[in-house]
């Protein structure tokens, strides 16, 4: 897959949060298709795809991951999805039966691809890349409005999600979250989430998370909130509750 890196307004994620919860339905975040390898309608790839993305859509509810592939070479599919640490089973099945749906729309012959929603992360290719750091997929997100003490603020902010990195690595479901008291004008704490995708070891996890970090002051610098998300962790930081308690 290409890289990429793309920065959205917080007027973008209010207008999809407005959909979900007029509709009933969460738009998804972002997504990319390789574009560099195709199939063709009915061959032997597509359908080791179609039951690789069945098999995800079963397995990943009741743990919150799942992954696995289908085939052999060159028809050989590789996949994982990835549910958000604090949602319910039923919100883990909801959005990663989109993510399937919504995918085979957006890239319908790529032999690779990966979708982001805010609940879930769905990836497939013909690689292997399952238990490999995704260094080349990363986009990011932030709150347009400014912090009045940035430089204190960001040391805030990279202290929290530094000290989430570990312990997410540390997790068996590589995920965690936290609140640190910030004491200055625009609120009283700062939130803070972690996450990797549980085929990457401990090391490879914190590796992953603390890249992340390193892209804040490129996107997120001296705002109230942001994220930094790729094909095999992410980390969101806010001055507001985000996550289920």
């Amino acid at each position: 897959m290409s890289s990429s890196q793309f920065t959205f307004s917080i007027y973008l994620l209010t207008f999809a949060f407005f959909l979900q919860t007029i509709f009933g339905v969460s738009p998804p975040l972002y997504n990319i298709c390789s574009g560099s390898e195709n199939f063709t309608t009915n061959d032997r790839y597509e359908s080791n795809l179609r039951k690789l993305l069945g098999n995800l859509n079963y397995q990943t509810p009741p743990l919150g991951f799942g992954l696995g592939s289908v085939g052999w070479y060159p028809y050989q599919t590789y996949g994982l999805a990835l549910c958000r640490g604090d949602i319910a089973a039923a919100d883990c099945k909801a959005c990663v039966n989109e993510a399937s749906n919504k995918i085979h729309k957006r890239c319908p012959y790529d032999k690779g691809a990966i979708i982001w929603y805010d609940n879930c992360l769905l990836k497939y290719s013909n690689k292997d890349f399952l238990g490999q750091i995704d260094s080349e997929n990363w986009f990011s997100l932030l709150n347009v409005q400014n912090v009045s003490e940035p430089t204190i603020f960001n040391q805030k902010t990279r202290e929290l999600l530094s000290q989430l990195a570990k312990d997410a690595s540390f997790t068996v479901k590589k995920y965690a979250v936290g609140e640190l008291n910030l004491g200055l004008g625009e609120s009283t704490k700062l939130y803070g989430l972690a996450q990797c995708t549980w085929d990457l070891s401990t090391t490879e996890c914190f590796q992953c998370l603390d890249d992340a970090i390193g892209q804040l002051p490129s996107c997120c610098d001296g705002k109230q909130g942001g994220r930094v998300v790729g094909g095999s962790c992410n980390i969101r930081y806010e001055i507001y509750q985000f996550v289920s308690a």
